[in-house]
C-alpha cells in the first residue's frame, strides 16, 4: 500500500491526472480535420514547416531529398495523436513519441500503421518511458509545459536527453491578458476551436520564465518565434509576436 501511494504521489508531481483524463476523452478527435482539433491542424502545418526547416538547416539536410532526416533521433514529448511525430518519421527520422494519455498513444499507433509509417510510441511520462541513457538529436516539447505541475523540471529532464549540438523546441502560451482573451475566451468559448477546458491561464508560461528554465538547464537559446492568427487572411503565420502562442529554440552545448 505504501509503495502504491508513493507512485501515485510521484506521478502527480510530474503530470496532472486531471489533464491526462481530459485528453484521453478527446483522443479520437486528433486526426479529424473537421473535428474538435481542426484549428490545431492548420496551426500545426505552419509550425511544422518552421521546425522542419530549422532541423534541416542545423543538420545540413535537403528537404527536397528522400528520407531527409534519416539518421536523426527525434523525441516528441506529449505527442498526442502524432500530428508532429508521424510526419517527421515519414521524412526518415527515428522518432519516439511519448504521451501520458494511453488513448492518445493508441490512436497515434493505429494512424501510423494505417499510413505505413514506422516510429515508436510509448505510453507514460518522459520520466517513466524514456531511459536516462537515451540521447536524441532533436527534442520537441510542444504545448506540454502548460499542462504539467512543474514546467522547469520537465525542461530540465528534456535537456538531459539532448545530444551535444542537439536542438530543443519548446512551444507554449504566454501568460498575458491577450492570451486569456484569444486562447481561452475566443478559441474555447466563442469560436469553439478547442474544447472548453483545454487550457488553464494560470499555467501559461511567459517567455522570460521559459527562457530561465532553458538557460538554467544548460542550452543556449538561438531563436524565438510567435505563431499568430490573422483574421483578415484567416490563416496562421509565423511572426515576431510572442504575446499568445510562441516557441523558443535552444541548442545543447
Amino acid at each position: 500500500m505504501l509503495k502504491k501511494n508513493f507512485l501515485t504521489k510521484q506521478t502527480a508531481e510530474i503530470c496532472d491526472p486531471e489533464q491526462i483524463a481530459f485528453f484521453n476523452s478527446l483522443s479520437s478527435e486528433w486526426w479529424n480535420p473537421n473535428g474538435k482539433f481542426r484549428s490545431m491542424h492548420a496551426f500545426n502545418r505552419i509550425r511544422r514547416t518552421y521546425i522542419e526547416n530549422k532541423i534541416a538547416q542545423k543538420f545540413n539536410r535537403d528537404l527536397a531529398g528522400v528520407r531527409t532526416f534519416e539518421g536523426l533521433r527525434i523525441l516528441d514529448v506529449g505527442c498526442g495523436g502524432g500530428l508532429m511525430a508521424e510526419p517527421l518519421a515519414a521524412l526518415g527520422a527515428e522518432v519516439v513519441g511519448v504521451d501520458a494519455a494511453i488513448r492518445n498513444i493508441t490512436i497515434a499507433t493505429q494512424h501510423a500503421e494505417q499510413n505505413n509509417v514506422k516510429l515508436h510510441y510509448r505510453h507514460g511520462t518522459l520520466e517513466t518511458s524514456v531511459k536516462a541513457e537515451e540521447q536524441f538529436d532533436v527534442i520537441l516539447n510542444l504545448e506540454v509545459i502548460e499542462h504539467v505541475p512543474n514546467p522547469g523540471k520537465l525542461v530540465q529532464n528534456c535537456v538531459k536527453l539532448l545530444s551535444s549540438g542537439g536542438l530543443l523546441f519548446v512551444a507554449t502560451l504566454n501568460r498575458t491578458y491577450r492570451s486569456f482573451g484569444l486562447a481561452i475566451i475566443g478559441a474555447e468559448y466563442v469560436l469553439r476551436w478547442l474544447p472548453v477546458g483545454t487550457h488553464k491561464w494560470s499555467r501559461f508560461v511567459t517567455p522570460a520564465e521559459l527562457g530561465d528554465y532553458i538557460r538554467l538547464s544548460g542550452p543556449t537559446i538561438i531563436d524565438r518565434i510567435g505563431v499568430s492568427f490573422s483574421p483578415l487572411k484567416w490563416r496562421w503565420d509565423v511572426s515576431s509576436d510572442l504575446s499568445v502562442n510562441y516557441m523558443l529554440v535552444a541548442e545543447q552545448k
